[in-house]
């Protein structure tokens, strides 16, 4: 087997609060190789986010991580100076977020802004650095790149915003790039020419992808993998197509059939009962138990990851192929 590119190992990143310890990534562990892309999906406050950022190291206090293994080309991140993971930032591993107007500057040109996050990790001589961003401008969709890169942000539309942001995050042709949520925003149409160019460059560039959603229909059309996350933790991973089609923790499969595509036209939709439980007091054992139809005495013990067939699950009463799952 290849090394891969980006190794995570029993990641812990927890919240030290007044009320308490919030466990907001609480022992994930996953595999990412070179030109593959990962769909994370779960709910709000599964700590889909608090994840992307922990791979980058941009988590702020009163957060921190406090155990476990971030390997970037076997480098550990972790382990790194200030100093040294900045300059890792962008380079090697780039994060695209789900606002751009929050994440581009509306003083400077997209020129400018390009130029300046070359000039982080090389020093080109401006011609060169006009005709790299124009290149990627062009690469992500953006018509009459070079005229373009003299306007400002407020001049594009949400979606080329957005484009601009992948645009920069691809400047240096890092080996993994963390997208949170970009697409959430934008239209459907917008959404599936973004998913269709970055499915394209991740194949052109090699660049591996942890694609971060709360919609499950999304990123299955994106991902060759997923891992679905509860309460902090990855509670099932493997291949999409697999996963979709065979689903063995209650979570998901409670996710899949409350697609709207699995509803018959004029039924209401399938819906998980309950709510996500507070990350300062999730309950004994499995956190999903409280919510789930098939949980037993067994499940105030917390379950441990079991692995077949190249995917693996967190629960003591797995789901099976069978009427349970939608076809």
């Amino acid at each position: 087997m290849t090394t891969p590119v980006l190794s995570v190992k029993d990641l812990k990143t927890h919240f030290f609060t007044r009320a308490g310890v919030v466990k907001a990534v609480d022992g994930i562990s996953f595999d990412l190789a070179e030109g593959e892309i990962m769909g994370l999906v779960g709910e709000s406050g599964s700590g889909k986010t608090v994840t992307g950022f922990s791979l980058l190291g941009l988590v702020d206090a009163p957060g921190r991580i406090v155990e476990g293994s971030v390997k970037l080309k076997g480098t550990e991140l972790t382990t790194l100076s200030t100093g040294e993971l900045r300059s890792r930032r962008g380079r090697d591993i780039s994060m695209i977020f789900q606002d751009p107007i929050a994440t581009l500057n509306p003083m400077l040109t997209i020129g400018q802004q390009m130029r300046m996050a070359i000039d982080a990790h090389e020093r080109l001589g401006a011609r060169a650095s006009e005709a790299r961003a124009a290149e990627l401008l062009t690469q992500v969709g953006i018509p009459s790149a070079k005229e373009r890169l003299r306007a400002y942000p407020h001049e594009f539309s949400g979606g080329m915003r957005q484009r601009v942001a992948i645009a920069i995050a691809l400047l240096h042709r890092p080996a993994v790039i963390v997208a949170d949520e970009p697409t959430t925003a934008l239209d459907v149409s917008i959404q599936a020419q973004i998913l269709f160019q970055m499915r394209d460059l991740a194949r052109e560039t090699g660049t591996a992808m942890v694609w971060i959603s709360h919609d499950l229909a999304v990123v299955s059309s994106l991902a060759s993998k997923l891992a679905v996350m509860y309460a902090g933790r990855i509670v099932e991973q493997g291949p999409t197509a697999t996963l979709l089609r065979d689903p063995r923790h209650p979570y998901t499969a409670g996710l899949i059939a409350s697609l709207p595509a699995m509803a018959a036209p004029g039924t209401p939709l399938t819906q998980i009962p309950g709510t996500t439980p507070s990350l300062l007091s999730l309950p004994e054992g499995c956190p999903f138990a409280p919510r789930c139809d098939r949980a037993t005495d067994t499940c105030k013990t917390d379950p441990s990851m079991t692995h077949q067939d190249n995917r693996g699950w967190r629960c003591f009463h797995p789901v099976t192929r069978t009427a349970e799952v939608p076809a």
